[in-house]
């Protein structure tokens, strides 16, 4: 059947359109970039430079001198560590448990644990600020390690349940009759199978650690010592007579991101994927 023109007109708009919105998308990362390789004196300049001249590389090892970029870096993959952990080992078999197991009450607490998702992260930001401080978690990694390392993330635990629910039982049913255990279920057949989903959560896990900025604000702001990546470019950003440092902001801004788009990069499949056979199952 041949192609009408009308059919041509309409995947022309869409790949236009689809242009269109990508430019609109990348052109604030191209123009960080664009900036971080500027000199004081090029910020100024009107109409801006997309391609600067010169290209001021020494920007990013300045940015290296001006801030302790290392310490920061390492608090902040002690949270990444931590967040990527609980997602894929300790949220995934807390999920497990709701797919393959039977037990009373299993939907309707799975429906509870569900319903912490319309909660916002504000709300329970002052109360479990009070619990921190009572126990002496405050100024610690603590509150942002141990609670992720004990499964509590509700979404992790849907998508990775759904996954489960989509390999064949007679998998399960054959290892439980030779013996094995619901944790040897669990680590030898039902982990290997689902590396699509745990890449999908260990991405957003590694997205939300890496870029999390109120709660380090708020259980670590008062150490210096325990900034993040994040909580670091903020206080460059409101130091004395930092007004004229955008080229250096912009460095450290590309420094942060560059990390998830290589996460992202070489788990692109498995993440959409997971996500696809995710929303798929149940």
């Amino acid at each position: 059947m041949s192609k009408t023109p009308s059919f041509y007109l309409g995947r022309g708009l869409t790949y236009a359109i689809l242009i269109i919105g990508s430019l609109i998308a990348v052109i604030p990362l191209l123009w960080s970039v664009s900036t971080s390789l500027k000199t004081i004196d090029q910020l100024t300049i009107f109409p801006p430079q997309w391609i600067p001249n010169p290209i001021a590389l020494d920007n990013y090892a300045e940015v290296f001198r001006q801030i302790p970029v290392m310490q920061y870096f390492g608090n902040t993959l002690v949270i990444v560590v931590a967040w990527v952990l609980g997602a894929t080992v300790t949220c995934s078999f807390v999920a497990y448990g709701f797919a393959r197991t039977q037990f009373r009450g299993r939907d309707t607490l799975f429906l509870v644990l569900l319903s912490t998702l319309m909660m916002p992260y504000v709300v329970r930001l002052i109360p479990l600020f009070m619990i921190y401080k009572q126990i002496g978690w405050i100024n610690t990694f603590l509150p942002l390690t141990v609670p992720q390392l004990l499964g509590r993330n509700a979404f992790y635990i849907f998508l990775l349940r759904q996954f489960f629910i989509g390999i064949p039982n007679e998998l399960t049913d054959a290892s439980r009759i030779d013996g094995c255990s619901h944790f040897g279920i669990w680590w030898r057949i039902i982990l290997p199978l689902s590396r699509p989903a745990l890449a999908t959560v260990a991405v957003f896990a590694f997205q939300a650690a890496w870029d999390d900025f109120l709660a380090p604000l708020v259980y670590m702001g008062g150490n210096p010592e325990l900034r993040t990546l994040a909580l670091g470019l903020f206080a460059f950003r409101a130091a004395p007579g930092q007004v004229a440092m955008t080229h250096l902001l912009m460095s450290m801004s590309i420094m942060m991101i560059i990390p998830i788009l290589i996460i992202f990069a070489f788990g692109q499949r498995y993440f959409i994927q997971g996500v696809t056979m995710s929303g798929l199952k149940g």
